[in-house]
């Protein structure tokens, strides 16, 4: 039987156009292959440059496909040099994160072979890691509940509420429970400044309570400096961490460094109801235009997708098709030949989706081993 899952897209500004459109492609010709399932995508405009059409950024009609739809998949929004009256950047995915409480922001970090990597440790080929990054408070809080002092100051709050921190860790244990394997234990390091921060000290407090919750996976602490340390010296230790909103943005894009880049770093941000899934990157309007751009964290976000809704509706084909694209992308770059841009090389947005769709198309990817 055929099932039908309705995706909002949302392509927004700069290159998230230009990886949305062979990530659709991608995703038609997987899901055909792994047989079951149909998507069927319905597109919106949203983002900086709807904003400067019409002063709007994300529009009422956006939203409402996007509250019904079974997932949103979006491209990347914003722009540098477009901002709101109050000098910050149009930025429609956090207006997303917020009204949808999308509460997990999920960054996976793993390596992939023949990917060119800044670490030249060959511990570094073991690295495969998720930062679990609060995201509907924290410091971000302050977009709606800063305070200024005439023109001599600006006072940003940090909210952490024992609702968000507990649905958040929640979240973060269950994610190491189904990560875990016979060769690797399962661990949640919380990722904080509780020895300066009142707000982080509550944080990490609780958080010990949940981990005493989930005696079955191993939980520690570290300062989030010391953690950008460790993260640069030895990420390969590292399993799951959670962390507030802030700290989060940060630390994932040491992540995706670590990976290669951020053309090579997916990310979803999830919620009870609702998730949305996007590459980590932004609109790079320094190369918008030019076929540069790496679509490779869109296929993978897409992949976070399939797999996210598989788990929801229970549907084997939509993990089927997630394990597809990501055994696809490993073997387009095992040999070390394709090289993106962003590396140095010459392989742009069209050859990389190319070589990853070629990969698809060989139907040794749908079998048992490799499906589940």
């Amino acid at each position: 039987m055929m099932q039908e899952l309705k995706i909002t897209v949302l392509p927004g500004d700069g290159i998230g156009r230009e990886v949305m459109a062979p990530c659709l492609a991608l995703l038609e010709e997987v899901t055909a292959q792994a047989g079951g399932i149909r998507l069927r995508f319905e597109p919106h405009e949203a983002g900086a440059e709807h904003y400067l059409k019409t002063g709007v950024a994300l529009p009422e009609e956006a939203l409402s496909a996007a509250a019904s739809a079974d997932a949103i998949l979006l491209g990347a929004m914003g722009h540098p040099d477009v901002r709101y009256p109050n000098g910050t950047e149009v930025v429609p995915q956090i207006d997303l994160r917020d009204r949808f409480q999308l509460y997990a922001g999920l960054r996976p970090v793993r390596v992939f072979p023949g990917v060119r990597i800044p670490l030249a440790d060959p511990r570094a080929s073991a690295i495969d890691f998720v930062i679990v990054r609060e995201s509907t408070e924290g410091l971000f809080a302050a977009r709606t509940e800063s305070r200024r002092d005439g023109d001599e100051a600006v006072l940003d709050t940090m909210r952490i509420t024992r609702r968000g921190s507990e649905r958040l860790f929640e979240s973060a244990f269950a994610l190491a429970r189904r990560r875990r394997r016979p060769e690797r234990a399962a661990r949640v390091t919380c990722v904080d400044k509780a020895n300066v921060l009142p707000s982080m000290a509550f944080f990490r407090r609780l958080f010990l309570d949940c981990a005493a919750r989930h005696p079955d996976i191993a939980a520690d602490c570290l300062y989030v400096d010391a953690a950008a340390l460790r993260l640069v010296q030895s990420p390969w230790d590292f399993d799951v961490l959670v962390t507030e909103n802030m700290f989060g943005d940060i630390l994932s894009d040491l992540g995706a460094g670590l990976m290669g880049g951020m053309g090579m770093a997916p990310s979803a941000d999830v919620g009870d109801a609702h998730a949305v899934f996007q590459p980590c990157h932004g609109t790079a309007p320094d190369i918008a235009g030019r076929g540069q751009a790496n679509p490779t964290a869109m296929f993978l976000s897409a992949a976070m997708m399939l797999d996210w809704l598989g788990d929801r509706h229970s549907v084997p084909a939509c993990r089927r098709a997630a394990r597809a694209i990501e055994h696809a992308v490993r073997r387009a770059f095992a040999s070390g030949t394709l090289v993106p841009v962003e590396h140095g090389g010459g392989a742009g947005t069209a050859e990389i989706a190319e070589s990853v769709r070629r990969e698809i198309a060989a139907q040794e990817l749908f079998t048992a081993e490799s499906a589940e």
